[in-house]
């Protein structure tokens, strides 16, 4: 197990050696690694794991001292590579989309104002009814109003005046909205 993380024994000389390695490699190391990442935190932590990696194998290293900054940027290269094929074998991460679109605006007091109003027209006389459908539902001017309906203009505007005076009546009876 204490292989995992280190040698089994670590000895001053390694931990001198490792030191010596970060202070003369750790700035080159973490120039290369930043050109190859593109990114100074993920170069940052590739150099922290390629000098880890100096330190479990600070035996050897200390053995071939000519070699260690090749070997340095050899490990750093190869975990730049592992990083880049480590992200590319697994699928892209997605934000999560909801199954549908949550609700903007609550719609059930527009159903319960139209029934309303509904209610209302229906208890308005057949002519005055018959001009405001002419008028707001067929979406006609009063005199194409008065046209449809046989009445003269003035008749239209005259019974659309008293119509929506008289829903305006029928509305107040009816139950008020609350604001949201």
């Amino acid at each position: 197990m204490a292989r995992l993380f280190g040698p089994a024994k670590t000895t001053s000389t390694d931990e001198a050696l490792v030191r010596s390695l970060y202070e003369d490699h750790s700035q080159p190391l973490l120039a290369y690694a930043t050109r190859l990442t593109g990114d100074r935190a993920a170069a940052e932590d590739v150099v922290q794991e390629a000098l880890v990696r100096a330190w479990r194998n600070a035996g050897a290293l200390a053995a071939n001292a000519d070699s260690v900054r090749a070997w340095l940027f050899t490990v750093t290269r190869n975990l730049v590579i592992d990083r880049v094929r480590a992200r590319s074998a697994r699928p892209a991460e997605v934000a999560e989309s909801p199954a549908f679109d949550p609700v903007l605006v609550d719609h059930a007091q527009r159903v319960v104002d139209s029934m309303s109003v509904l209610a209302a027209i229906e208890r308005l006389s057949e002519d005055h009814r018959r001009v405001l459908v002419e008028i707001y539902f067929h979406d006609r001017s009063v005199a194409d109003a008065a046209r449809a309906l046989g009445i003269t203009p003035g008749t239209v505007k005259s019974r659309s005046h008293y119509a929506v005076q008289a829903l305006r009546l029928a509305m107040v009876g009816a139950p008020e909205r609350t604001p949201a």
